[in-house]
């Protein structure tokens, strides 16, 4: 399976580009996004790749940055989003504004996007958003410089405290998410507890 793909452009479409590795040309399907910050044609690209297989065809979809793929290889994981739809999506908003809208419940920002229906929208929130808010804490973890693991474990942490002070699992968590998405620099134990026992208390 083709997950990078690095050579030059030898044809730059708004949906598609044809990369030259070593003399073979590979037709890569691009969103908008990508797009906008790709090179002219003759010169080197690198891009993320997702290989798609069907029956009759293998389609390959590239991307500007690593976040993008993730976030299509999401998408396609939804019922009845398929990689057309997912390219779509990504052509109309930016890959943070998608994490923060899936992230935030936000429906009617993803209703704006061209092709995008109330019903889907919902869909894309109720069975993306804890994988979204997973994605976005363990990315500001390599950030800060705190590994995901120590991350994941202060995050068990806070929740298990949350609990033992009488919150419902749900409710705990619900607030956790929403202190972890505001969350700057650091996601100390300590602080990440008081930032969602606000959010608790209102």
């Amino acid at each position: 399976m083709i997950a990078l793909i690095s050579g030059k452009i030898v044809y730059k479409g708004i949906s598609n580009v044809i990369v030259d590795v070593q003399g073979v040309g590979y037709r890569v399907f691009i969103p908008l996004t990508t797009f906008y910050e790709l090179p002219e044609a003759g010169q080197a690209v690198t891009l993320h790749v997702h290989t798609n297989v069907k029956q009759d065809a293998i389609n390959l979809f590239g991307f500007y940055t690593v976040q993008e793929r993730d976030l299509f290889q999401l998408m396609i994981s939804v019922s009845g989003i398929g990689p057309k739809m997912s390219m779509n999506i990504l052509s109309g908003i930016s890959a943070q504004d998608l994490l923060n809208a899936i992230s935030g419940g936000h429906v009617e920002k993803l209703v704006k996007i061209p092709g995008v229906g109330k019903k889907m929208a919902e869909r894309l929130i109720l069975e993306l958003k804890e994988k979204v808010v997973k994605k976005m804490m363990l990315e500001k973890t390599t950030e800060t410089g705190i590994g995901p693991d120590a991350g994941e474990m202060i995050r068990e942490d806070v929740l298990s405290a949350l609990i033992n002070l009488g919150y419902k699992n749900n409710v705990a968590q619900d607030a956790l998410n929403k202190a972890l998405l505001i969350s700057g620099e650091e996601l100390e134990m300590d602080k990440l507890l008081k930032k969602t026992l606000k959010f608790l208390a209102g």
